[in-house]
């Protein structure tokens, strides 16, 4: 006997991984706790999570985790910093990543330009980099969705809706079904019928599709 699954069972496990894939980006995709978005202390309407609580809903969200700095770098009278999160996703079973960039100008001394290094402040860069790397952490994270932050300082986004699951569709056959059998002739009822007793999932879209119609 093969141990091999038919067309039906990986059409199913398909489906399944779909749905699953559906709710996590449901729960990525909804609203930060107010109590958790921040404004910026120096940048007026600019708002943000603050770095303990994006590293929480990794942990809690994902379960296992790791930061990899995969380059740094000075730019002008700053310094950059890119990360790769890399996350274990809980639906495909599989390492995944998503990289982010964050860059912080160096401190100087009060009324001085700048562009002058001498005018940079003592322990200026051992304090840069820990942010530019938070940044980047942020960065990266904003690829989840909103909840991470990823639409706090966005205007006219769009809410996320999952797909339609077999059950739903199932379920508003039923529904439909049971409102418009008597306009159905003995053939069409027992056609409908057999769909419904039979899980006949392929089929729910088109007789929910007709019968809408009628």
């Amino acid at each position: 006997m093969s141990n091999l699954p038919t067309i039906q069972e990986l059409h199913e496990e398909n489906a399944l991984v779909s749905y699953k894939n559906d709710q996590l980006n449901l729960l990525l995709n909804q609203e930060p706790k107010k109590e958790w978005v921040k404004e910026h202390p120096f940048v007026k309407g600019h708002k943000y999570i603050p770095i303990d609580k994006v590293e929480f809903m990794l942990r809690k969200i994902f379960k296992k985790y790791s930061i990899e700095i995969t380059n740094q770098g000075t730019s002008f009278n700053g310094v950059w910093v890119t990360v790769r999160v890399h996350y274990f996703h809980p639906t495909e079973a599989t390492m995944m990543y998503h990289d982010g960039i964050g860059a912080v100008q160096l401190q100087t001394a009060k009324g001085t330009s700048p562009a002058d290094l001498a005018n940079i402040n003592n322990g200026a860069l051992s304090m840069a980099y820990p942010i530019a790397k938070t940044l980047a952490i942020k960065d990266a994270c904003d690829h989840f969705g909103k909840l991470f932050g990823c639409d706090l300082n966005r205007k006219d986004t769009m809410a996320f809706k999952i797909d339609v699951t077999p059950e739903d569709l199932k379920e508003q056959l039923i529904q439909l079904f049971e409102i418009k059998k008597e306009s159905l002739s003995l053939n069409e009822q027992e056609h409908f019928d057999r769909i419904i007793k039979g899980s006949e999932k392929k089929s729910y879209q088109k007789s929910v599709d007709y019968l809408k119609n009628l």
